[in-house]
């Protein structure tokens, strides 16, 4: 064989180019969009650089790093002194500190009480936009964001803490809090026996001389155990009565510079988010300070896992959005049987059905991050309370069969690790299990029902503001307010409706927003496949109509 025709062997013709060098927020409209509607073009305008930085290939490969090189634990150091430490790989701090210099953990709290009246809009559409770079450093990041709301329920313990989670410098490391410039928050909730059902906790908190406590029991599931300060569920048996669950403030290393009494037991071996550690925890002795009153711990963490929560969708919806840009760019780049695959009607089906479900998860997301910055008008607050549980169910459960199918797309590519394609799916699900489960969440609907009617009357105000525009849209609103009569009839059967009733007022919540906001085109695709009777959830079984329109607007766009 010659020498030209093994150079012809070796090229890699008909490849798609890297997807490097594209804004990700410049280039998702959806995001960009919904950014100046819910805020304004400065708000959008302070996000480009971020947005430059994510679609970079420099932040591509720090993302692939962080996942091939997982976190590994130390229990001893060499001379045999307990030091549970865990050390990450060089591309982790990379990411981290940039996701904490772009104020994506605490520092809206802060900024919103200078009177920036989008800070949480604005981290919002930066978590979603950075979590294109890899989505595992992002839980650090969102506990941080989360401990603001539960820490200030105690003036003096969010006086400490908040600056230092508000701060724009990663300053990892185990040291006392006074000689930090930055910190990070973790939570330690659900324990062996009970998971969600923090009731069933045995972790025992028993108070101390000194007004502090000391903890003993474990916690099963600790993520990012190397954070400087823990919010904690235990039984306090300080507690007239019966032992309940209280909410303590655990930092990792005491005042005086000794490391608090806290093992990690092991790191999980987890299906996806590997960059991250999540551990398994034991306290014997270990100092916590109580956060708010006795045997209401899980009214003082109630913000935090709202919080969380919306993260939790923001991280589904930027996984969407990351997803369905490699299989557009892949599908607009790659030929096959005569001409792009893009071209090819049933590729422009899936491609756009992929498109729709990623927009109306945006769109529902940045609404949601929206009433943040507007929690004294009572119709954001009764909305965020009712919708919050609705959003986590519905995008976080969508988003597996979405990734799945945008896999496809790329073929055999697509499963092959290098694409990063294989990250994304496994990845998929985690978000529909941290925070509550689906049925966690679907249950939560029923209970703001149950409990608090103007959450009901804020999700029929806000999806009443598209009646009349679309006739499918109406008979969905109908249909829905229907089936929640007839659950709310039948006691019995209640629950186990709940799943149906969450997953129709999340679409109906979509769609409203997408016939109000988005192109004709989008809304129609919509409202005349997941709000009709017929739909079976399956991708690229649009009815049909020219959609390379929705093609293009999801198709990203080097700069």
């Amino acid at each position: 064989m010659g020498s030209t025709d093994r150079a012809a062997l070796r090229a890699a013709a008909n490849q798609p180019p890297p997807l490097v060098g594209h804004n990700v927020v410049a280039a998702d409209l959806a995001l960009s969009e919904a950014v100046v509607r819910h805020g304004s073009e400065s708000v959008l305008d302070s996000l480009l650089p971020l947005g430059a930085e994510a679609g970079s290939a420099e932040a591509r490969e720090q993302g692939r790093l962080a996942n091939e090189h997982p976190p590994e634990l130390t229990t001893y150091d060499r001379y045999g002194h307990r030091i549970d430490e865990v050390e990450f790989h060089p591309s982790w701090h990379w990411l981290m500190e940039r996701a904490v210099g772009h104020g994506l953990a605490a520092t809206p709290w802060e900024r919103q009480a200078d009177g920036d009246a989008d800070a949480h809009l604005r981290r919002a559409a930066g978590f979603m936009a950075w979590s294109h770079t890899e989505p595992g450093h992002g839980c650090p990041i969102s506990m941080t964001y989360a401990a603001v709301p539960a820490l200030r329920v105690d003036e003096a313990l969010a006086k400490e803490w908040t600056p230092l989670l508000a701060s724009t410098t990663y300053d990892p490391g185990l040291r006392p809090v006074s000689e930090k410039r930055g910190a990070l928050c973790g939570m330690g909730m659900t324990e062996k026996q009970g998971g969600s059902d923090v009731r069933a906790n045995v972790t025992e908190a028993r108070p101390a001389a000194d007004g502090t406590y000391t903890l003993h029991g474990h916690k099963w599931f600790t993520s990012a155990p190397m954070n400087d300060v823990f919010l904690v569920l235990a039984q306090s048996s300080g507690r007239p009565g019966s032992p309940a669950p209280t909410c303590f403030v655990v930092p990792r290393v005491l005042p005086d510079g000794t490391r608090n009494q806290l093992d990690v037991v092991r790191l999980k071996d987890k299906l996806g988010n590997r960059s991250n550690a999540s551990s398994e925890l034991e306290f014997d002795g270990t100092v916590a300070l109580r956060l708010g009153d006795e045997g209401r711990g899980v009214r003082t963490i109630i913000e935090m896992v709202a919080a969380t929560r919306l993260d939790c969708v923001l991280g589904s919806a930027g996984l969407m959005r990351r997803a369905v840009s490699e299989a557009s760019w892949h599908v607009a780049h790659r030929s096959a049987f005569g001409s792009l695959l893009a071209d090819k009607p049933l590729m422009q089906n899936v491609v756009a059905d992929l498109a729709v479900e990623s927009e109306a998860a945006t769109v529902l997301a940045l609404r949601l991050a929206s009433a943040v910055d507007d929690l004294d008008d009572p119709h954001e607050a009764a909305l965020r309370r009712i919708a919050l549980p609705l959003a986590k169910f519905w995008v976080c459960k969508r988003t597996p069969a979405l990734t799945a199918e945008a896999l496809e797309c790329l073929g055999g590519n697509g499963y092959v690790e290098e694409s990063l394609m294989p990250l994304l799916y496994r990845e998929a699900p985690l978000n529909s299990v941290w925070e509550g489960s689906g049925n966690v969440n679907a249950l939560d609907v029923l209970r703001a029902l149950g409990r608090e009617p103007e959450a009901l009357d804020a999700w029929i105000t806000e999806v009443g503001l598209a009646r009349g525009a679309d006739a499918r849209l109406d008979a969905a609103i109908d249909a829905t307010l229907a089936l929640l009569g007839e659950l709310m009839g039948d006691p019995a059967g209640l629950e186990v409706g709940a799943r149906r009733l969450a997953g129709r007022m999340a679409a109906v919540f979509q769609g409203s927003l997408l016939v109000r906001y988005s192109p004709p085109e989008v809304a129609d695709v919509f409202c005349a496949s997941r709000l009709g009777s017929t739909y079976d959830g399956t991708f690229g079984a649009l009815a049909g109509g020219d959609l390379r329109g929705i093609v293009a607007r999801t198709t990203p766009q080097l700069t």
